[in-house]
């Protein structure tokens, strides 16, 4: 195992493809629909995804996504557009590992619950 990298925050970005927002049955939405996952949730390159038992009930419910990930390598607030890669650090390839039954039904439609289970956050080495 490479060891658990660390982040303070990870924002995501759900329904951002047309076609897996319709498989999922919603439409992409007019604006960014944005979510976080928990940082405890993140494994190291290569560390196993555990499956959690509330995973499995009231069925086998883990899916997965491939992600690229943008590392923010520095505190950044109001950033203007034309200075953005100035505070990337760099990119890294990303695991979306999610319980969809926490997703849509076990948490109210948040998604923070279904998607933070420990290690369902794997990122590979930061380039």
């Amino acid at each position: 195992m490479s060891g658990r990298p660390r982040f303070t925050a990870i924002w995501c970005v759900g329904r951002n493809y047309a076609e897996h927002a319709r498989e999922m049955g919603a439409e992409a939405p007019d604006h960014p629909l944005f979510f976080m996952k928990n940082p405890a949730a993140v494994s190291g390159d290569g560390d196993p995804i555990p499956i959690h038992a509330a995973c499995l009930e009231p069925q086998e419910q883990v899916d997965w996504e491939g992600e690229l990930a943008v590392v923010i390598g520095r505190d950044a607030r109001d950033v203007q557009e034309s200075e953005a890669y100035e505070v990337v650090e760099g990119y890294a390839v990303a695991n979306d590992v999610t319980a969809r039954w926490w997703q849509k039904h076990g948490s109210g439609g948040q998604f923070c619950r279904g998607k933070s289970f420990d290690g369902f956050c794997p990122i590979g080495r930061v380039v």
